[in-house]
């Protein structure tokens, strides 16, 4: 047991912890060190294994012991530690031994960095900013019109040029100062003109041609082009134009409605049930952005000490291990992700350091709330929790509860009711 825990806090957040390891802790350690060496230890007149502790003693001394002893005994005592000094370390301590004198409490120093402490602001009736959730009949037919879109089918053109929005099928070669590359060539492939899925200008060089033509498409690849030995070059496509098509919208009527969606016998219906969908959906857009305004501003009102950098790496890996982990719940193997996108984990990473700062002071300011309002959790909160946490993610209540523990359950409770709290008190203007 870890006794008069000391702390002491450097000008970061980071500092030292001085505890103690007691008589009574010590001598299980020992005992745990000595059954774990006995083993090993082969000593004439004694089988391997049963060597009495008063021999082993003797011939090797206590000490030999201490290090095996104290690895066995310090996580608990640091832990029991880190709780007499009302601490919250961010990262694991480096540790480091004052003292191991015999038949005296071992002295143990810890450097950890902590959490670093908040001080709020205002976080209650918070102005922000008015939402719109009304769903205009414009709207409606925007969304009517995406879906016509959709059921649209590409018809052969016989006479007349291509046009933005056309989708040409072509064989291309491309060379870079006479020479191809690999990647650079295709036959028959289809493109959508307009659809900017190629380097940049290229589709534009095949508005305005026949079926037939040979274009000539010369274009200069991005300073940031994925494949570095092509970036910045200019490059000279020889394209044969086989076809043109375009697109042929549906009439907008019953039986488009009825295609679209089998649930609805109508237009009328469809448009309908567009509108309340819509409706929704902007509904929860503009309870987002309350939130978010809200929640952005109570943090902007606090004061937060100096970030350990141990916090700002941890939520950096946090999003990466989510953001890869949501890849291959959809099938996308983390390696081919990178090598499809060209990227790196390292560009990941640069990718979500731009709001780690942000991210972990929401974190800080929510559980800062928390703990200012004294929000608890009754067990009937978490019951209605781990319910609907099993049918967001299809697993049986005790499976959820098997997966999280009850203190996870909590905290995440007691941060939505913070969350509630902000939000619901905020003024739209």
């Amino acid at each position: 047991m870890a006794t008069q825990a000391k702390w002491t806090k450097n000008k970061d957040q980071d500092g030292e912890l001085l505890f103690e390891i007691d008589a009574a802790t010590i001598k299980q350690g020992l005992d745990t060190a000595f059954k774990k060496v006995r083993k090993t230890l082969n000593v004439p007149g004694f089988r391997k294994g049963k060597v009495p502790r008063v021999m082993f003693d003797q011939m090797y001394g206590e000490e030999a012991l201490y290090n095996d002893a104290l690895n066995a005994v310090l996580p608990q005592a640091y832990s029991d530690a880190v709780a007499e000094a009302e601490i919250k370390p961010v990262d694991q301590p480096q540790i480091s031994v004052e003292s191991m004198e015999k038949d005296q409490p071992w002295q143990i120093k810890a450097t950890v960095a902590v959490e670093p402490e908040v001080k709020l602001g205002d976080y209650k009736d918070l102005e922000v900013k008015k939402q719109d959730s009304s769903v205009s009949d414009a709207d409606v037919d925007a969304e009517i019109e995406k879906l016509q879109k959709q059921q649209a089918e590409l018809v052969l053109k016989e006479d007349g040029k291509s046009e933005a929005g056309d989708t040409v099928v072509i064989d291309y070669k491309g060379s870079v100062d006479g020479e191809t590359f690999d990647g650079g060539s295709a036959e028959n492939y289809s493109l959508e003109l307009g659809s900017n899925s190629f380097i940049p200008g290229f589709e534009d060089q095949l508005i305005g041609h026949q079926s037939g033509d040979d274009v000539e498409v010369k274009v200069t690849f991005p300073k940031d082009y994925q494949a570095k030995e092509l970036a910045g070059k200019e490059a000279l496509f020889e394209t044969k134009i086989h076809e043109i098509k375009t697109k042929e919208l549906p009439e907008l009527d019953d039986d488009f409605a009825k295609d679209v969606d089998e649930d609805v016998d109508t237009l009328a219906e469809l448009k309908e049930k567009t509108k309340k969908s819509l409706e929704k959906q902007k509904q929860q857009a503009a309870e987002d952005a309350v939130e978010n305004e809200a929640i952005q501003k109570a943090v902007d009102n606090a004061s937060f000490e100096k970030l350990p950098q141990a916090m700002l790496d941890s939520d950096i890996q946090s999003q990466i291990d989510q953001y890869l982990g949501n890849l291959q719940r959809q099938g996308i193997d983390p390696k081919m992700y990178f090598q499809i996108t060209g990227t790196t984990e390292a560009d990941l990473k640069k990718q979500f350091s731009e709001g780690a700062e942000n991210r972990v002071k929401t974190s800080l300011l929510l559980e800062a709330i928390v703990k200012a309002e004294d929000i608890k959790v009754t067990p009937e909160q978490r019951e209605a929790e781990v319910q609907q946490l099993s049918e967001e993610y299809g697993m049986e209540p005790k499976a959820v509860q098997q997966a999280l523990s009850d203190e996870m359950l909590d905290h995440d409770i007691a941060v939505k009711a913070a969350i509630d709290l902000i939000t619901d008190s905020a003024v739209q203007k």
